[in-house]
């Protein structure tokens, strides 16, 4: 046997509640406020709530203040209020409305009426609860598929460049860990936590347009020519060109700074990186932070024209510009991080 969903009858008068309990008792359990914040409270602990009656005229906190409490916790997006009135004004009905309150229920109260009108527009959000929930439900699974086939493109980059696949997860961890505290230092990069993770798996795709460079290039155990290092640097193009091929299956946020970070996580603070020559804050924060972290993390690296670098000396390059010069701001929270850095708990 299904439970009975729960009605919460707001109203301090106690003969209004009484014959409001008395029309919805068969169908719905039935909770009581004899207040503005004594309904708040209920609201507050209870999950079962799917819909609200509330008197708007009552002593102490009246029904607008129930009605913007319910907008600052987000209720009032999922159970609909029915504001109670006999004769209020029309000024304070069209609050009520502008409130989110979906209906008026009239004084004296008309039985059938009543239970048809309440039960129909509980039953529509009932379903576009639910239908919200699926929804959120099967965009987590997308995301998550997506995040996979990112993970696995950049992963089979990395290993054509001779790497482990370690590149990869090294440059999210650093990506996130910067990024938090550019943010923390500098308020206003401020971004929010769903776009930082967009960022640190848009990441993942900085170097995806070394795909298009050629093996003999992209291995070669010495110093590259002249010609070599252009052809190497279209890597930044090459990996925009790709990812501007296959944008549907990603999150559009996730292909935006994708993109920007493909193609800018070479360029440098004074102009003198590629392939744009942006200089200063014409490279978004986002791509300055990879950049950091793409240079630190190549650093500390093993590559088959170099040894690994330890920490302190990969650090010291990166801040005596022996990798290009870096926006000051970036360094700071980079140093910051280094402090504490233990590279084996990151690995």
């Amino acid at each position: 046997m299904r439970k009975k969903e729960t009605i919460l009858i707001v109203d301090d008068v106690d003969i209004n509640r009484i014959m409001l309990a008395e029309i919805f008792k068969d169908s719905y359990d039935i909770v009581e406020a004899e207040g503005g914040q004594e309904a708040i409270d209920i609201l507050g602990k209870r999950k079962d709530i799917v819909a609200v009656l509330l008197d708007l005229l009552m002593p102490d906190v009246d029904g607008l203040e129930v009605l913007r409490a319910m907008n600052e916790n987000g209720k009032i997006k999922r159970i609909p209020v029915f504001l109670i009135t006999a004769a209020e004004s029309q000024e304070m009905l069209l609050e009520g409305y502008n409130l989110g309150a979906v209906d008026v229920i009239r004084k004296p109260f008309v039985t059938q009426f009543l239970r048809c009108r309440i039960s129909s527009v509980i039953e529509l959000y009932d379903y576009r609860n639910a239908l919200e929930k699926r929804v959120r439900s099967q965009a987590k699974k997308l995301n998550e598929l997506m995040t996979s086939i990112v993970e696995v493109l950049a992963t089979a980059i990395e290993f054509r460049d001779c790497e482990s696949g370690e590149h990869v997860k090294r440059i999210c961890v650093l990506t996130r860990e910067l990024m938090l505290e550019v943010i923390r230092i500098y308020p206003e990069y401020t971004l929010a936590d769903v776009e930082i993770e967009k960022i640190v798996t848009a990441a993942m795709l900085h170097d995806v347009g070394k795909i298009a460079i050629p093996d003999g290039i992209l291995n070669k155990p010495g110093r590259l020519t002249q010609e070599e290092f252009e052809e190497m640097k279209l890597h930044t193009v090459r990996g925009c060109e790709l990812l501007s091929s296959i944008p549907n299956i990603m999150d559009e946020g996730i292909f935006q700074y994708g993109y920007d970070i493909c193609r800018h996580h070479h360029e440098r603070w004074d102009g003198k990186g590629y392939p744009d020559g942006l200089k200063g804050d014409e490279v978004s924060i986002w791509a300055q932070v990879v950049a950091v972290a793409d240079v630190y993390d190549a650093l500390i690296s093993p590559r088959v024209y170099k040894k690994a670098f330890s920490h302190d000396t990969a650090v010291n390059m990166i801040f005596e510009g022996e990798c290009g010069s870096f926006n000051p701001k970036v360094l700071e929270a980079f140093k910051n991080i280094m402090d504490g850095w233990d590279q084996s708990e990151h690995e």
